[in-house]
């Protein structure tokens, strides 16, 4: 990330990573870029980042008079600063709380007894050991051009079977592709009319028509006049095949306008042109009964030979197929919003992350 395109910091707020306490890698962590314009704020990708939440392995440790200090081992090795509570800090003396208690008192509740037990057991949980498992909650920062972390929380936690490390990894690497790796998109920061707002009120005004009057497929001179409100000083929308009137600059900002709004649902898969010709002919993927009934026959077909038995096809080799057999335009979008219409039906089943197979009643 470019520092000239760094977010302003007035706008950090917007951000809700900024705010939450980001599980990222400690690789991630160790080579985030530094703001430059307040310190200790770093960026990973376009997402301001203050507090991590990481859970590694102790490979190393120090001890202080105030603080213990860990070396946390998950994609790589961070210095994890744990500072000691008051408590933690006292020496538990045994004649504090009167020594051993009498006869009379050792089958009844003693108070000092138990605040004494309470205190060993917390001891225990926040002293770990090096290969003990540890999760830590806490500030970034740069001490002597060393990156490391200044725990606000953190805790011993017991792992035997992994079951804990696999389940982190897995909602890591989930808060990762829906979340982490996506740019930062600020909409409406702005009072003032602007071309990025314009361009989703089209969008959107466009996927509502299509919805609501059930359109199979379209040209764009079918559905630029319901655009025109956007545009209250364009007199006329020109005829099929010909050019806006000379001088009429509004009008040619619709149909800007109407060409990235095209655009944008070609890429969000919404709508797809079967052939690029001269005829811009576009078709609706959720109305396109030809395109469900062909990826619907290629996971019947497919799921049946022993390869694809027991784990399902893939979306890529699904991909490939309705690129052979119906058509070389159709997008991964396009195929995603088709398997999802499809699972919806019950007519597919996914058996995992990007695996479909036919459902057999």
């Amino acid at each position: 990330m470019d520092p000239a395109e760094e977010l302003p910091s007035m706008l950090w707020g917007l951000d809700p990573i900024f705010s939450a306490f980001a599980r990222l890698h400690v690789t991630d962590i160790l080579h985030m870029r530094e703001s430059c314009q307040v310190p200790d704020i770093y960026f990973y990708k376009s997402h301001p980042i203050h507090k991590v939440d990481v859970l590694g392995t102790v490979v190393y440790k120090r001890e202080r008079e105030d603080f213990f200090c860990y070396g946390d081992d998950g994609t790589g090795v961070i210095n994890c600063l744990c500072w000691k509570n008051d408590p933690m800090k006292e020496e538990l003396d045994s004649g504090k709380y009167g020594g051993k208690p009498s006869d009379d008192l050792q089958h009844s509740f003693n108070l000092a007894v138990e605040v004494k037990k309470l205190k060993q057991a917390q001891q225990t949980h926040f002293r770990l050991e090096i290969g003990e498992l540890l999760r830590v909650r806490g500030q970034v920062k740069t001490s002597r051009q060393q990156r490391e972390m200044m725990a606000s929380t953190y805790y011993k936690v017991n792992d035997p079977v992994m079951a804990v490390q696999i389940e982190w990894m897995s909602d890591v690497l989930q808060l990762y592709r829906e979340f982490y790796d996506k740019p930062l998109h600020l909409q409406n920061i702005s009072a003032s009319e602007s071309p990025i707002t314009s361009l989703s009120k089209a969008t959107q005004i466009i996927k509502d028509f299509l919805e609501q009057k059930a359109v199979s497929k379209f040209r764009p001179y079918d559905i630029q006049d319901i655009l025109q409100p956007l545009f209250p000083s364009c007199p006329e929308v020109a005829p099929a095949g010909q050019e806006p009137v000379a001088g009429s600059s509004t009008c040619q900002q619709l149909h800007v306008l109407l060409k990235e709004a095209l655009q944008l649902l070609q890429d969000e898969g919404v709508v797809y042109r079967k052939v690029k010709s001269q005829d811009e002919v576009y078709f609706v993927t959720a109305q396109d009964k030809d395109l469900l009934m062909a990826v619907k026959d290629i996971i019947r077909e497919d799921s049946k030979r022993e390869k694809y038995q027991e784990k399902g096809c893939h979306i890529l080799h699904i991909l490939s197929s309705v690129r052979q057999r119906h058509s070389m335009n159709v997008s991964k979008a396009v195929l995603e919003l088709v398997l999802k219409s499809l699972e919806c039906n019950s007519d597919i089943i996914s058996t995992r992350d990007n695996y479909f197979t036919y459902f057999i009643i």
